[in-house]
């Protein structure tokens, strides 16, 4: 990091920023950015407020702990980047892990990029920068992308070009977001692959979802096992049984889908035209039915 970049705010860059924000010219104004832009600034940390739009809510204590150590031995090495909010005060846009081990290493000011941004521009930055993070699971880097589509109202293919993805692979991650939570929570904690989710978010049926995923549990199967899996149940069997799922109104399909999400187990709804019929739930172990039990009793009360 040059020193010569890096110094401490004083009031030749307050006038800087309150130039910025009082001109008028285009022109101008961008000179005046890209002279903020190049400058390293040293900022108390007591003047720094945490970005209200963070999409990381869950930091590492062992690997904040860590970083804390570094940084007390060689100092913050890579600069945090603020907007400034007025007077003396400035709002996180990126680096809340590396602002919060410099808290923990006891230091009083950090390095730090000024740049101006509205809060539209703030939350797309720092969701953008939330996404390029290497240890973010898969659902980590779905949730982002669906943040950035709605709250920064972006196509797929703007979105595309904002991150540098194909449109295919935001959509892939995006699909991971309407599996059943017992799925999604089995992706978070690195039990199944994103190969694996990406297999599951193409059955269409949730109970057979939840069916296939026990399976991939209980077996441990690679991707390509149960890619081949998947396909075996979509082949029509010789003497096809009919299927019964398959032939719900829409509105009874949404109820059983419902169920099985709700209940984490496969949840068969079959029904004659008349209107009557029965509803059966899956179950593999005392465990797993004291369970659904304490659900089912839960939507008694």
């Amino acid at each position: 990091m040059s020193k010569s970049k890096k110094k401490e705010l004083g009031k030749g860059l307050r006038a800087l920023l309150t130039n910025i924000e009082n001109t008028n010219s285009p022109r101008e104004k961008t000179e005046l950015v890209k002279e903020l832009n190049s400058s390293i600034l040293e900022i108390p940390l007591a003047n720094i407020e945490v970005n209200p739009f963070q999409p990381r809510t869950e930091f590492d204590a062992e690997e904040l702990s860590e970083l804390a150590q570094s940084i007390k031995i060689h100092g913050l090495i890579q600069a945090i980047t603020v907007r400034s909010v007025g007077g003396d005060k400035y709002q996180l846009i990126s680096g809340e892990r590396r602002l919060r081990a410099s808290k923990l290493a006891g230091l009083d000011t950090v390095p730090a990029f000024i740049r101006i941004a509205d809060d539209q521009a703030l939350l797309e930055m720092a969701l953008i920068e939330n996404i390029q993070r290497s240890n973010l699971n898969a659902i980590e880097v779905a949730i982002s992308y669906q943040r950035l589509m709605v709250e920064c109202d972006l196509t797929h293919e703007s979105l595309s070009e904002r991150v540098g993805k194909k449109r295919s692979t935001i959509s892939n991650y995006v699909r991971l977001l309407k599996l059943p939570p017992q799925i999604q929570s089995s992706i978070k904690n690195n039990v199944i692959s994103m190969g694996h989710a990406r297999s599951l978010a193409g059955i269409d049926e949730v109970s057979l979802q939840l069916d296939i995923f026990k399976e991939v549990i209980a077996k441990n199967l690679s991707v390509r096992a149960l890619e081949n899996l998947i396909k075996t149940h979509n082949e029509p069997a010789i003497t096809p049984a009919p299927k019964i799922s398959r032939e719900l109104p829409p509105e009874v399909r949404k109820v059983q889908d419902n169920l099985s999400a709700n209940l984490g187990t496969s949840v068969k709804i079959k029904r004659s035209d008349s209107g009557s019929g029965e509803i059966s739930i899956k179950f593999a172990s005392d465990k797993e039915f004291n369970s659904i039990l304490s659900i089912l009793e839960k939507l008694d009360d």
